[in-house]
């Protein structure tokens, strides 16, 4: 059935255009499994150290007040590939795409119905901005940034 929804309420719903022939809709692969695999529409080959833009075939609806983020699955981070982390605000409607890197020193071959990322849906809270003229409040790690809390 489609554009029905099967979870009791209350559900977020996510709603999920094919763009083309042979797109696979987003699916979590396990019941516990916190992202969605998104697939390559096409096949290609990255060679050694290039970074392409993989198409996945799909837009999505992803409902007010969440975010989308594409992440790298971890067995592809295992074989050298780089998933470069992506946001997809609530008012997106284009093509979904995920950004990698060949960090092997071999070529990647990858084909159409690949899984090779994972989109996870937040919710996402909005805040209102406003200058601390006075400076901001003072904590035990002041501004001590990269490795100030320790290595260990």
């Amino acid at each position: 059935m489609r554009d029905t929804i099967s979870c009791p309420p209350p559900c977020t719903v996510l709603r999920v255009r094919l763009l083309t022939p042979g797109a696979k809709l987003p699916a979590y692969e396990s019941a516990s499994a916190a992202g969605l695999d998104l697939r390559a529409n096409v096949g290609g080959l990255v060679k050694p150290g290039a970074t392409v833009r993989i198409p996945t075939g799909v837009s999505v609806e992803i409902p007010e007040g969440y975010e989308g983020h594409v992440r790298p699955r971890s067995s592809k981070s295992l074989e050298g590939r780089l998933i470069h982390f992506g946001t997809i605000d609530s008012d997106y409607r284009g093509e979904i795409w995920v950004v990698v890197t060949n960090l092997a020193q071999w070529a990647w071959e990858y084909y159409a119905g690949d899984r090779i990322a994972q989109l996870v849906i937040a919710p996402c809270e909005r805040v209102e901005v406003i200058e601390a003229i006075g400076g901001l409040s003072e904590t035990a790690r002041g501004e001590g940034a990269f490795g100030s809390t320790g290595t260990r």
